[in-house]
């Protein structure tokens, strides 16, 4: 048997540990959620294919943090981490084929609104795919740092 429990109850040290960093992941999961919802149901903003892979990838971090979050339960970093990990390559890719490195045409874009068109822009400047590769960024950092925590 293992001496690594998964659980840790409130007022312990290692409940304190794990939990802040679980905190700040959960917490930008929620903001890139609200912010990604925000774009396109209030400005109106047509999320093109890559953007709803993205999509995919961050809206079940909400729950699965928060249910960790509730339960203090570490194992949640590890359910985490892969949807994470794949959010963060599909926006990297989402990125190479905004600036133009990666050609359109091997984007799985057909229907819907463009992968590099300048729509994909908040106010004309920041593009989405960045904004989301450094929501899904901030996070993986975070699952790394509060899984560390929760080893020791």
């Amino acid at each position: 048997m293992s001496d690594e429990q998964p659980v840790a109850r409130p007022g312990n040290s290692r409940h304190v540990t794990f939990w802040t960093p679980l905190f700040l992941a959960w917490l930008l999961a929620l903001l890139a959620t609200a912010g990604a919802l925000f774009l396109g149901e209030v400005m109106g903003k047509t999320p093109c294919v890559l953007c709803w892979y993205q999509r995919i990838a961050m809206f079940p971090l909400v729950l699965v943090l928060g249910i960790g979050l509730f339960a203090s339960d570490a194992r949640s970093v590890l359910y985490a981490l892969p949807l994470a990990g794949v959010g963060w390559g599909i926006a990297a890719y989402h990125l190479l084929v905004f600036w133009g490195v990666v050609s359109e045409g091997l984007v799985p874009c057909g229907k819907g609104s463009s992968c590099a068109d300048a729509d994909v822009q908040v106010a004309g400047v920041v593009p989405i795919p960045l904004l989301s590769l450094a929501a899904f960024t901030g996070i993986l950092v975070a699952l790394w740092v509060a899984r560390a925590r929760a080893r020791t």
